[in-house]
């Protein structure tokens, strides 16, 4: 009896009580393809399309700015394949990256990490909220204030009632989400690609800046994931194969981003997208815009689903002595106070987006680093020792790893350095010709860690 108690404690629609303590073999369960679901779901949302219709802004020609969406899509392998430390380790992954900084040297990554998925969460928050709010008025009801209200209260409410419940319930809305959004999206996608003109020429000749600026811009989201993939794998058991982990992830963010990029992209060929939204309805019937906000704010909230969830974890990462469950209650409740900004200060938006493609000058050096602690250790870890703090291998000096502090601050300098953005432009953009190197800052860091470790860092092999 005692043992029933504490197994299958991961089920739908029941609390979730784990957090980032690793989860025991006996309370394993799942497959590889509850992660292609899972990415597949989280990925199809609106902003992809953006994505796509900014290429086109950018100078490239549907040709151009196709290739650029599916290079990004291929990012999902990367991002995928990070999460194979969950499952050898049954823990988050900002906790599995305490063997690349320090136990110590992992808590500033880990404050910006939780910024940045409360952040992303507050936009997804604002752009379904806007969606429901028109919902409502081409139904019939001109809430203002109230229905502006209303529609935040609801947007909210779908995003922290999942998430609230956990890893399960997580998985299973993710799953039913996508089924539903896939459908909608691929109507959406019959409506916009049969117009679109493959012969227009660009706008402009893109040159460096707009090739690069293009990728920035695609790249920039699946980067955000890389701090949260084990989260997702964490309760697979130990014998799922590792290749179907990562393909099945790989695929399902692939699918989804690739296809609402190209969609993007046609309908940037049709019709003004300097306001998305509005560009993408006038492409559709009278009859399905309703159908097509509706999708919009579905995308909103299953993305917000997944970051939130992993703030949640990320805060017991920072030391919060609270349980996942009531823990998420803080990342909430910021996230409710960021909306309500936003809804009603109009520069706030703007402002938090440009802060947000700001840290990726911190993440894609950060993503380098921990992708090459993994390959060198082979992703094998002592999984007792990254909770271990000064008592564990991962204690280093002080409890800082100085060659992957040294390799990240390497891959920050020149990511800083190359970086085109509204809040800050290093000072080698102009001789590069305007280009954005700031995603290469994680192959610098990469390359940085693998000089500095590669016959230091070995794959842990447990004792027999």
């Amino acid at each position: 009896m005692g043992q029933q108690e504490t197994v299958d404690v991961d089920e739908v629609f029941r609390v979730e009580t784990h957090g980032i303590d690793p989860i025991p073999d006996a309370e394993r369960h799942g497959s590889a393809k509850d992660l292609f679901w899972l990415w597949f779901g989280s990925n199809l949302t609106f902003t992809y399309v953006i994505n796509g219709a900014l290429a086109v802004a950018f100078g490239l020609s549907f040709w151009q700015a196709t290739a650029v969406v599916v290079i990004g899509g291929l990012s999902f392998f990367a991002i995928s394949a990070a999460g194979l430390s969950g499952i050898r380790t049954g823990t988050a992954t900002l906790v599995v990256s305490r063997a690349a900084f320090g136990v110590r040297g992992n808590f500033p990554a880990g404050v910006l990490n939780w910024v940045v998925s409360i952040g992303y969460t507050i936009v997804n928050t604002v752009v379904g909220t806007l969606a429901l709010e028109v919902f409502f008025a081409e139904i019939g009801w001109q809430g203002g204030t109230a229905g502006r209200a209303v529609a935040l209260l609801v947007t909210l409410a779908l995003t922290f009632a999942v998430a609230m419940w956990g890893h399960a319930t997580v998985q299973f809305a993710e799953r039913w989400m996508a089924y539903v959004l896939a459908a909608g999206f691929g109507v959406l996608l019959l409506f916009v690609l049969p117009g679109t003109d493959t012969a227009a020429p660009a706008a402009a000749a893109p040159g460096l800046s707009g090739w690069s600026l293009a990728f920035v811009v695609m790249l920039a989201g699946p980067f955000s994931y890389l701090p949260m993939p084990a989260d997702y794998t964490r309760y697979l058991p130990r014998t799922t194969s590792l290749k179907s982990i990562t393909w099945m992830g790989a695929l399902g963010g692939f699918l989804s981003s690739v296809a609402l990029g190209v969609a993007g992209v046609a309908a940037a060929t049709q019709t003004d997208m300097t306001d998305a939204v509005a560009g993408a309805e006038s492409l559709l019937p009278g009859w399905f815009q309703p159908l097509f906000l509706a999708l919009v704010l579905g995308g909103s909230v299953t993305n917000s689903i997944i970051t939130l969830y992993s703030s949640s974890l990320n805060l017991q990462v920072l030391g919060i002595p609270w349980s996942r469950a009531r823990a998420i209650v803080i990342s909430a409740a910021v996230t409710a106070l960021g909306s309500l900004a936003a809804l009603f200060l109009t520069d706030f938006t703007t402002s938090l987006l440009s802060f947000l493609s700001l840290l990726i000058i911190v993440f894609a050096p950060w993503g380098g680093v921990f992708l090459a602690d993994m390959l060198l250790r082979r992703c094998h870890y002592d999984a007792d020792a990254l909770h271990a703090g000064g008592a564990g291998a991962y204690w280093y000096r002080s409890g800082y790893h100085p060659a992957g502090l040294a390799a990240l601050l390497t891959g920050m300098t020149f990511a800083a350095l190359t970086c085109d953005s509204e809040l800050w432009t290093g000072p080698l953009v102009a001789p590069l010709g305007g280009a954005d190197l700031t995603l290469l800052g994680s192959v610098v860091s990469g390359l940085t860690y693998w000089a500095l470790t590669r016959r230091r860092v070995a794959a842990y092999v447990p004792a027999a």
